[in-house]
């Protein structure tokens, strides 16, 4: 916004209303005198042409032609600044008499006498003015006289026309204009010289207090505003003077001021100095002594920690061996002893480290969900022995290759789920890790534990944090400990760049929650692979405790498992079930064996049977297997530890089918390369009975209209018709509204598998197509089967024979049979590519690689089926094919690499 001066604001407001009522006025006096002209012309005709045809009437009347062309003639003559022609017209509309023989008829004669006014009628047309009266004869007959009750109208004669000349009228007007512009200037002069005035008398003795004030403002207090001044101004005047003389005086006694504090300051610098000194000798002395407490900690925590490490050895070793009972009491008293020492020790050695800052931070990748579960393990017996249940929950965003402080970590959570265990006489213990944010590098999670213990009160909650202090003094007595806890978790929290902080009310229990962030494992995958492997099977669930059940079916709800869960085995029914999973409750109290009726009854229950056991019975683990069980692990059920078992289960069912067994299932396989279905075609023909193959998605579609099918394998790029297209015409068939369709593709991108599950397919196949794999899809499909994937085969460099005889089933004539149709096909991909480089195909380029990666996906050639894989995926984000020339160039001298070395092969 533009700010103008003063002085131009007092100009413009000077002239503005100067301006503005002198142009009201000009237009309206203009305006004025402009009609005022025009109406004088058309008076001064009016006045000629009236009379005019009043005199007309005798001459008319008698065809006295002569009288009217003198008369007319005469008052043009006395009219001719004005008038530019008089005529005369007949009834007939015929020029009777004009003063003018050069005018324009067509612009004074009316077309249409019958339309003439009574009056004077007046018509402009550009400079001209046009005005019309009838000649009307006063004398009628005896047959012309008009009714009583009729208004007169007299015998047309004709009318008279006068053609007048606005151009003088113009003048006129064109001189008002001018001098009303020369009023209007001068007037604006005036008002100037007024503003000059004024400004001169204002703005100059203000331009001068302003550049006064500037002075003063930048230290010359001796300024002072001069002159002569009127009114106010004089005042303000003198006000800026008088401001000035009290700032010199404040700045003289500021100056005083000053240079007292000065020398004040400069006395206490130099104590202040002296101080210094004997600080930095206090400090020096301080962390002397800092320095010999923390070695003198380390060295007395060694010391005491290797005598007690061989108490606690020798007596646990006493425990073994047989003892009586008052002696074995003693012995377990020793134990408990030494180890709560042993812990106190090293919570001292832990602060004295935190406090010296010698503890460094370890940074290497290791599993979140094992590291969690072996702290819960190792903290399971002590929550167990006072009978309570501890539930643990990750949510399944949380990945599980991390890198960081595995032990600091577990150290962390010790601390927290000891301190709930320790304060909590009855209910559970919740263990919850939930992901906060994470990037392509980093992960922040949050941590909580709560308990449904005694509580924090608030007053106690300041003290919490604080070392060698607990928030009630008997509790230390009531429940051990040095209150060092919390303050080494604390500092550890902070050493990891993360924050904690907890939610208490006293007498409902304490929530702790710790925020950290972990480095991300570039070289793992986010999530455990063994749920990879974990294939759909129905599980019961019995646990009759509320949250423990719910924190283990929010973990099983990641799996492929359908959980069934009951609180008592007497709610599941009659059913039964593949496998069976049991969690005992927590009493402290139960150690001994299950009865044998329990366990007969779960064992007709299921196949299968897993327990949850109480830390105190997996003392009988070894004996409940012998009696049929299947597995037993400690609760808290953690994935970690269900998995494997898991794996176990179906491991067995898988070795459980005979080998060579065809299962009874009807398989349609669909895929455009010859070479890739007839290697489907070999390894279907082992595992099923029914195979049917198309070589096309026409053909496909004709032959599911035809006949019910159990599994579809289905290649996704295709011509004409893809295969996801395919699929969605078949799902609309009322046959296979609900049959399985396998995406089958050569493709490895990012999210392949995510894309087509969401575009309608069942599962996903890669190629190659591992015989086991598909082995484990087609049991996934079929009645009471799950298989187990194994992995992909390993990558071998050129030409691999044993590569190529394991993709083949290790059938040697599939295996030629399949690298000779390779050995055929490479011709036609030199040629396809080179023409998609001279026309920048790049779909007819992908295309053909994509044929390509297909075939050599079956016959052993892994460097060249890499190469495909890289150029397909660059050929999904290029548009120029210019920018792969390096990398078809690799293609090609490839492909003639593969070309010599099949026919080696093939030759021999």
């Amino acid at each position: 916004m533009t700010k103008y001066s003063l002085r131009a604001r007092m100009m413009i407001l000077i002239l503005a209303p100067t301006l503005m009522i002198g142009l009201l006025l000009s237009t309206f006096f203009v305006v004025h005198r402009y009609n005022e002209l025009q109406h004088q012309v058309q008076d001064a005709g009016a006045n000629i042409i009236e009379p005019l045809a009043v005199s007309a009437e005798y001459g008319m009347t008698w065809h006295n032609r002569d009288a009217i062309r003198e008369l007319v003639s005469l008052l043009h003559r006395r009219h001719s600044d004005i008038v530019r022609a008089i005529t005369v017209f007949d009834n007939n509309n015929h020029i009777y008499v004009t003063s003018n023989n050069n005018q324009n008829l067509s612009l004074v004669q009316k077309e249409d006498i019958s339309t003439l006014e009574d009056g004077v009628s007046v018509e402009r047309r550009g400079n001209l003015m046009v005005l019309r009266t009838p000649i009307v004869s006063e004398r009628y007959s005896v047959d012309e006289l008009p009714r009583e009750d009729a208004k007169p109208t007299g015998n047309p004669l004709g009318y008279v026309a006068i053609e007048l000349d606005l151009q003088s009228v113009r003048l006129e007007q064109y001189k008002e204009v001018f001098v009303a512009t020369l009023l209007l200037l001068f007037c604006l002069c005036i008002a100037m010289l007024f503003a000059y005035r004024l400004m001169r008398d204002v703005t100059g003795p203000i331009r001068n207090m302003v550049t006064t004030v500037d002075r003063i403002r930048r230290g010359q207090l001796d300024s002072r505003v001069e002159g002569y001044m009127l009114g106010e101004l004089s005042i303000l005047k003198n006000g800026i003077n008088a401001m000035a003389m009290s700032l010199t005086a404040y700045h003289e006694e500021m100056q005083q001021n000053i240079d007292q504090a000065t020398y004040d300051l400069r006395e206490t610098l130099e104590q202040l100095e002296i101080q210094n000194v004997e600080l930095d000798l206090a400090k020096k002395r301080a962390q002397e002594a800092a320095r010999i407490k923390s070695e003198f900690l380390a060295n007395m925590s060694h010391e005491l920690r290797t005598p007690l490490n061989g108490v606690i050895g020798f007596t646990r070793q006493m425990l073994k061996t047989g003892l009586s009972t008052n002696q074995r009491d003693y012995m377990s008293t020793i134990e408990r002893s030494a180890a709560n020492l042993l812990s106190i020790i090293n919570d001292v050695l832990d602060f004295s480290k935190l406090e010296a800052g010698k503890l460094v931070l370890e940074s290497i990748p290791f599993p979140l969900r094992a590291t969690l579960d072996e702290t819960l393990v190792l903290l399971a017996p002590s929550a167990h022995e006072k009978g309570l249940e501890i539930t643990v929950c990750l949510e399944q965003q949380v990945p599980d290759n991390v890198i960081g402080d595995p032990l600091r970590l577990q150290q962390i959570l010790i601390n927290l789920i000891g301190n709930a265990i320790k304060f909590t006489e009855q209910g559970h213990i919740d263990l919850r890790v939930e992901l906060r944010n994470t990037n392509t590098t980093r992960v922040a999670l949050e941590i909580q534990v709560h308990d449904t213990g005694i509580g924090i009160s608030d007053q106690q909650q300041t003290q919490l944090f604080q070392a060698f202090r607990q928030a009630d003094a008997s509790i230390s007595r009531r429940h051990g400990g040095t209150g060092l806890g919390l303050v080494i978790t604390q500092k550890l929290v902070h050493e990891m760049g993360g924050e904690i902080a907890f939610h208490s009310r006293q007498g409902e229990g304490s929530t702790f929650w710790v925020h950290i962030q972990l480095d991300l494992n570039p070289n793992a995958p986010p999530h455990p692979r063994a749920l990879e492997d974990l294939r759909p099977s129905l599980l019961a669930y019995i646990e009759p405790h509320p949250a423990v059940a719910k924190a283990v079916l929010e973990m099983l709800s990641g799996t492929p498992l359908q959980v069934h869960h009951a609180a008592t085995l007497e709610e599941l029914g009659d059913a039964h079930f593949p496998l069976l999973l049991m969690g005992l409750p927590v009493d402290g109290k139960t150690t001994s064996a299950l009865p044998d009726d329990l366990i007969t009854h779960l064992l007709s229950r299921a196949d299968s049977v897993l327990l949850a056991l109480p830390s105190e019975m997996m003392l009988h683990a070894d004996e409940l297997r012998a009696r049929g069980i299947a597995g037993c692990l400690t609760k808290p059920v953690s994935l970690t530890r269900l998995l494997p078992m898991l794996l176990d289960f179906h491991s067995r069912q898988r070795e459980a089918l005979p080998r060579g067994a065809r299962q009874p299932l009807t398989v349609m396989a669909v895929d455009d390369n010859p070479a890739n279905l007839k290697l489907i075609g070999a390894l279907l023909e082992e595992q099923v009975e029914h195979i049917i193959l198309c070589d096309n998605a026409e053909q496909a579609i004709r032959q599911a209209r035809l006949r019910p099918l159990d599994v579809i394998l289905m290649d996704i790029q295709m011509p004409e018709i893809d295969g996801i297209r395919a699929s969605e015409i078949i799902r609309s068939l009322p046959l296979h509204a609900a049959t399985p369709i396998v995406a089958v593709t050569a493709h490895a991108l990012d999210g392949e598998r995510e894309q087509l599950i969401n575009a309608g397919m069942n599962d996903y196949l890669a190629k190659p197509i591992d015989e086991d794999k598909l082995s484990q899809l087609l049991q996934r499909y079929a009645p009471r089967n799950v298989a187990l994937s194994s992995p992909a085969p390993a990558v071998a460099p050129s030409l691999d024979w044993a590569l190529a005889l394991r993709q083949a089933a290790h059938k040697e004539d599939l295996a030629r049979d399949l690298l000779q149709m390779l050995l055929d096909f490479l011709p036609e991909v030199a040629q396809r590519v080179e023409e998609c480089m001279e026309n920048n195909d790049v779909t007819g380029l992908r295309e053909i690689i994509h044929k390509l990666h297909g075939s050599a996906s079956y016959s052993g050639v892994p460097r060249l089926k890499e190469l495909c894989r890289q150029l397909e995926k660059s050929l999904h984000q290029e548009s120029d094919i210019a920018a792969l020339e390096p990398e078809l160039l690799e293609l090609s001298d490839e492909m003639e690499n593969v070309a010599r070395e099949a026919r080696t092969l093939l030759q021999v």
